[in-house]
């Protein structure tokens, strides 16, 4: 006898019945609306990618952390874990015909094979911004900016998050003051990411294996309990233009806040609801060298990469589960055979006026139709009986005030 079929989708990947097609519509339209109001142009790609295109940007331990196999024709590919690989690649490939600076956005799904915690699973959609060949700070006021937008769009204030921003350039330089040689100073950004997830013991003799002296380590701790960022230029101005843009109240400066990935050169940035229940919301910076480890024409980049898992535990714990339900639509039933022509008709004219129309596709009593139109959340509802069709009048009842009005058929 066959083994019997599991219907769990694989682990760590997601099916989306229509109830969660709401919430995922809620956020992808948000990002799509905050992408177009700030400038950004849509691209996509495909969804592998060369195994040697992303060891070339992350390293060869990114065998461990993605989906990777051999095609028919012997080719090493892999699903793409994240999208800035693939950006990279295309602006290369089109470097000498493309105008720049570019603003591109895409929605990717993206997979990577990895212990699954509390809003990481590893299959996931990221919303991604990059603004490509521009050495201003007003690139990253205007991706953080778009980001901010879309929270707000999704019914979030500024209470509920606050992007933490930092400069791995400020940091390299306290670091300097404080002794640590500069070709240290990649170890340190590795080590001191890993605050809050590991114990500071252990963080301390990473940084000890990567070549620090006692003194380095303690200076290293030290320099995280700074609080202030006066004296560099590029998070003064970035302050500035997000109070100019009216968005500083959800902007706090944190010396913490480092990104793991080595190619960050800059502003560095990463959002967190402000109970502190969830994982960062979304996280990027500026990365000026990522085009040159591919093959590229040096270049200077700032991009932000948003999840769709995070963002949406955080919509259903500060909204409701019913948030995203919004009533829409007109439903159009009828409750005798001889009817269905006429609601027919009034489907085809509901909808050539640009109304979404629920067609009841059998004959049903009233109360089932009213039933089944509140509950697939139709804004509006119409039912046909013998009366109407004589009178060539119905009534369209509104489902949240219960009010009606007459139409003609």
């Amino acid at each position: 006898m066959a083994e019997k079929i599991s219907f769990e989708a694989p682990r760590g990947m997601r099916d989306f019945y229509p109830e969660d097609m709401t919430w995922r519509n809620k956020v992808f339209d948000a990002f799509r609306a905050s992408a177009d109001a700030y400038g950004f142009e849509p691209y996509d790609a495909c969804v592998v990618e060369s195994y040697d295109l992303l060891a070339r940007k992350a390293g060869e331990e990114v065998g461990e952390q993605i989906y990777h196999f051999y095609d028919k024709s012997e080719r090493h590919i892999a699903l793409r874990a994240e999208m800035t690989p693939t950006l990279a690649r295309m602006v290369a490939q089109r470097q000498k015909e493309l105008r720049f600076p570019l603003k591109w956005t895409t929605i990717a799904q993206c997979f990577r094979y990895e212990r699954m915690t509390k809003g990481r699973k590893r299959e996931h959609y990221q919303w991604n911004l990059d603004i490509i060949g521009e050495d201003s700070v007003l690139a990253e006021e205007e991706v953080i900016g778009a980001a901010v937008d879309a929270l707000k769009r999704m019914g979030l204030g500024s209470g509920d998050f606050k992007v933490h921003v930092s400069s791995r350039k400020f940091l390299g330089e306290l670091l300097a003051k404080s002794g640590i040689a500069p070709d240290l100073h990649a170890q340190v950004f590795l080590a001191l990411d890993k605050r809050g997830k590991m114990p500071d013991s252990e963080i301390a003799a990473m940084m000890k294996d990567g070549g620090l002296s006692d003194a380095d380590v303690s200076a290293a701790f030290a320099i995280m309990d700074t609080k202030e960022y006066a004296g560099c230029a590029e998070l003064e101005e970035l302050f500035e233009l997000a109070r100019t843009a009216g968005f500083a109240d959800s902007l706090v400066f944190d010396i913490s806040v480092i990104r793991g990935l080595s190619y960050y050169t800059g502003v560095v940035f990463e959002c967190f609801d402000t109970k502190g229940e969830f994982r960062a919301i979304f996280g990027g910076g500026r990365y000026d060298n990522l085009l040159t480890t591919i093959g590229g024409e040096p270049t200077s980049a700032v991009g932000l990469g948003f999840g769709d898992v995070v963002v949406t535990e955080l919509l259903k714990a500060r909204l409701g589960d019913g948030a995203a339900a919004e009533k829409k639509g007109v439903a159009v039933g009828f409750m005798f055979p001889e009817q269905r022509d006429a609601a027919v008709r009034l489907a085809a004219k509901l909808r050539g006026e640009g109304e979404r129309v629920d067609l009841a596709l059998r004959s049903q009593k009233p109360k089932k139709f009213f039933s089944h139109a509140d509950q697939s959340g139709a804004a509006k509802a119409v039912f046909l009986g013998p009366d109407d069709i004589e009178k060539g009048v119905a009534r369209i009842k509104d489902m949240s005030t219960r009010e009606e009005k007459e139409i003609a058929l």
